[in-house]
């Protein structure tokens, strides 16, 4: 019984990433705007998912798995800057949402392989230096927390690329993660058949991938199958970001063995005080999980320059996020001042240059050393971090009944108001 108990606890710290309930489901209905909102813009966005389409209108698809691979197209408004915060979501309150006020879809259809390549043809073609951002989701988040989320990513960074979400089955519930990690396997051989796709065409010059949390891991596996399958990952593929990722650093190190150093440029976002992944630790037999690693220390110091991986690590950066796990959401400078930089062209170097001075004061005082990381793969960390807001936390708890009632006086605890909205 300790075991089962310490197991649900743990779920339930991991189940802080989940904020505020109340906010209204199915936001993916598309919403008429009769006359534009002025200040607002769209992000158009494609959408490759192993998620299974759903009947309900306004979801698209749900939490399941699906038998093959399916495609979308979004187009998310989001509403004046003036009125907004960078590095938040502005979800409805209600429906129909607000264009002025608030994020609210414009349209959403679904496409097969043929119209996604039509799709995609047309908006490569269109983008100046013809890059594509694909963006990979973590744990507890319904599709719609996926869509919002990397629509905010693009603008917010100020990407001129061609955003295209990948989203595995996550069933957006805290006490899913033994389901949404199998669904993680059950999706790498999609999520590198995608990449392949992007790779091989010949519209395309660079394609950059961010990922983050359990997102990390799918991530991680397709380069891995590529690599292996190719005895390379294609050429293209020249950026990846792994923010907090929720991997085994074990199992890391044999994945980057297997990727090898000639693959792409990879950032790794690191955090010691991450309590999220502090839970998931224990979970996992306590070993260290890649997100949380102290990289000054040895083996991990000497591995990650062996690798060449360049490490941005955040551990002295204080915000008001109490699982540390969404820094980047509670410093929205920090993506601006990264964004601006590299939206005219410059990639960042090894030295400590101007922009690092900046950086480090921006983020008041974290040890952030920025390596070579061309690419608009390292504008947006902002938004993956903070998966927003779920509505099936406090049901969940409750379902647990009183026989875990000390459990949740202890989650109780931890979830007193701090002025922080996730």
């Amino acid at each position: 019984m300790v075991l089962v108990r310490t197991g649900v606890t743990s779920l339930v710290l991991v189940g802080l990433l989940a904020g505020c309930g109340g906010r209204p489901k199915d936001v993916l209905l598309p919403v008429s705007i009769t006359a534009p909102v002025p200040g607002s813009t769209t992000v158009d966005m494609a959408v490759a998912t192993t998620r299974q389409r759903s009947t309900v209108p306004g979801q698209m698809f749900t939490g399941e798995r699906g038998r093959a691979i399916d495609f979308a197209n979004i187009v998310v408004s989001i509403p004046p800057d003036s009125i907004r915060k960078k590095g938040d979501v502005q979800w409805p309150k209600k429906l129909p949402g607000n264009p002025a006020t608030d994020f609210v879809t414009v349209k959403a259809e679904d496409m097969n392989l043929a119209q996604a390549r039509a799709w995609f043809n047309k908006r490569i073609k269109a983008t100046p230096k013809r890059q594509a951002l694909v963006f990979i989701h973590g744990f507890n988040n319904r599709f719609e927390d996926a869509v919002y989320r990397f629509a905010q990513i693009v603008h917010d960074s100020d990407s001129d690329v061609v955003p295209i979400l990948f989203t595995w089955p996550s069933r957006g519930s805290v006490l899913a993660y033994g389901y949404d990690r199998e669904s993680n396997n059950y999706s790498r051989d999609a999520l590198e058949l995608l990449l392949k796709a992007l790779a091989d065409d010949p519209n395309v010059d660079e394609v950059s991938i961010l990922a983050h949390s359990m997102g990390n891991w799918v991530t991680l596996e397709a380069l891995r199958q590529m690599a292996i399958r190719d005895k390379r990952i294609a050429p293209k593929i020249k950026n990846v970001m792994l923010a907090a990722p929720d991997v085994d650093i074990d199992v890391f190190r044999r994945q980057m063995a297997d990727i090898g150093v000639n693959g792409p440029n990879v950032t790794l976002f690191v955090s010691q005080d991450d309590r999220a992944l502090k839970v998931s630790r224990r979970v996992w037999g306590n070993v260290e999980r890649l997100g949380q690693i102290n990289v000054a220390q040895e083996p991990f110091a000497s591995e990650l320059q062996q690798d060449k991986i360049t490490v941005i690590d955040l551990t002295k950066l204080h915000t008001d996020d109490r699982l540390n796990h969404a820094k980047f959401a509670a410093s929205p400078e920090v993506v601006q001042l990264i964004g601006a930089r590299l939206a005219e062209g410059q990639t960042m170097t090894d030295s400590k240059t101007a922009f690092g001075d900046k950086l480090v004061a921006v983020t008041t005082g974290a040890a952030a050393s920025v390596g070579t990381a061309a690419g608009l793969i390292v504008t947006a960390p902002v938004a993956i971090i903070d998966p927003d807001t779920r509505d099936t936390y406090n049901s969940q708890i409750k379902a647990l009944g009183n026989t875990l009632s000390d459990n949740a006086d202890t989650a109780g605890a931890l979830l007193k108001p701090s002025g922080v909205a996730y």
